[in-house]
């Protein structure tokens, strides 16, 4: 026998009464949603006991915005018609009238019982992240623009950070998902601005995983050309690695052309590299943020373990993946010791971590720049391209141009108070 109480529903023979919106617009203080309730809930002459339907409040530098709409409890028998609403409109007119004088702000009444051709909009809704240093209003507009466009309807906006980065959060309904990316994407591109696009749900904030690749995401510059310059083929290198990351050359093959350039380099050489890294600004601060709120974290790159085990043991890391050079001898032979982590093996390295720690991929978050780490930010719940090269912007999840790593927080939802505050 289930204990679940049977859903309530109006008796059958409850008319819906009028509704009306009451907008509420003023410096902000104390009090004023407090004056406005208490005096809806002692009611005046010509206003029948009401509900509250729905209910948005914003405060903008001081100013307030509060929207309520309010329905007359439905009563048995015919609807009253035009007379009960206007006469409910009245009532509410001098109830509101009333909160004004009281509170020094405006109350508008205007009615509801017509929601309006975009009341019921159909799909899920999303949320459109916008950022950049700063957010020039050519972006704002462009972003309105094409979310109309593709039959969108802007219902809030919010501010989510001011530093590093400036960004805001659109909650936006009644868009396919695929065609407003699309839009977006192309307003991106034009304006400068990062515009990320997540559906809304649960899944958005069940996320408890992150791996990161390592050279140009999580540090700057590439181990391997740092590497190459000691052993004085620093030019050859960046070329090689200039087209297996834009995807013009098999990642393994590459790989092996690039440390056969380093053959007989002294195994100190690796620890001198090592000690000169430079994190990526807010590294630390992602890394910290997202450790406090219990995710696992770590990192899965083509470079090598000799230098990314030592960095994930000092970031405190859950787990690191990467290839391991050959030494013989005190010198690097030029090849390379057991399973090449390509871009392939990124995306297993990923499913293997997640796996480890009982998440299921859906509730990952994948980083990286390359084309190598597009298996693994395909395979993630959400896959970033952080400064990435076109062809990774192009199929990634989503996309960042800033430089900043912690900006990614803002693509997850959390706000600037809400990172410092997990500080």
């Amino acid at each position: 026998m289930s204990l679940d109480p049977a859903p309530r529903t109006p008796p059958a023979t409850a008319a819906p009464g009028p509704r009306a919106l009451l907008t509420v617009t003023g410096a902000d203080r104390p009090g004023v949603t407090a004056r406005l309730f208490a005096a809806l809930a002692e009611g005046t002459d010509g206003i029948p006991p009401v509900e509250v339907v729905d209910v948005e409040q914003v405060v903008v530098h001081g100013h307030l915005v509060l929207g309520v709409v309010l329905g007359s409890v439905p009563v048995e028998g015919p609807a009253g018609g035009a007379a009960e609403e206007a006469a409910f409109l009245a009532g509410l007119g001098r109830l509101a009238a009333g909160v004004a004088a009281a509170t020094g702000v405006q109350v508008e009444v205007e009615s509801a019982s017509d929601p309006g051709p975009g009341a019921a909009r159909g799909g899920r809704p999303h949320h459109v992240i916008l950022l950049g240093r700063p957010v020039p209003p050519g972006a704002v507009a462009g972003a309105a623009t094409a979310i109309a466009g593709v039959g969108g309807n802007i219902d809030a906006i919010r501010r989510l950070s001011d530093y590093p980065v400036t960004s805001f959060e659109l909650t936006v309904s009644g868009a396919e998902a695929t065609a407003l990316r699309t839009a977006l994407g192309a307003v991106a591109a034009g304006t400068g601005a990062d515009i990320a696009v997540e559906q809304v749900g649960l899944a958005r904030r069940s996320k408890r995983l992150i791996v990161l690749d390592v050279d140009s995401t999580l540090v700057r510059g590439e181990v391997i050309d740092e590497l190459a310059a000691r052993a004085g083929r620093a030019a050859e290198v960046a070329r090689i690695t200039a087209a297996a990351m834009n995807g013009e050359l098999d990642f393994a093959e590459s790989l092996r052309a690039r440390v056969g350039t380093l053959a007989g380099l002294p195994v100190e050489v690796l620890d001198e590299v090592r000690e000169h890294l430079e994190l990526t600004p807010g590294a630390r601060t992602l890394i910290r943020t997202l450790q406090r709120l219990g995710f696992r974290c770590g990192v899965v790159s083509g470079g090598f373990s000799q230098i990314t085990d030592p960095l994930a043991a000092s970031l405190g890391l859950d787990f690191a993946a990467a290839n391991t050079l050959e030494v013989a001898d005190g010198k690097l032979t030029g090849g390379l010791v057991g399973e090449i982590v390509d871009r392939a093996g990124k995306a297993r390295a990923l499913a293997r971590f997640a796996a480890e720690h009982g998440i299921p991929l859906d509730q990952t978050v994948a980083v990286g720049d390359g084309a190598n780490d597009l298996d693994m930010l395909n395979a993630a719940g959400l896959g970033i391209a952080f400064n990435a090269k076109p062809v990774v912007r192009e199929q990634a999840h989503t996309a960042l141009n800033q430089p900043y790593l912690d900006a990614v927080l803002q693509v997850l939802g959390f706000t600037r108070d809400e990172v410092l505050e997990a500080q």
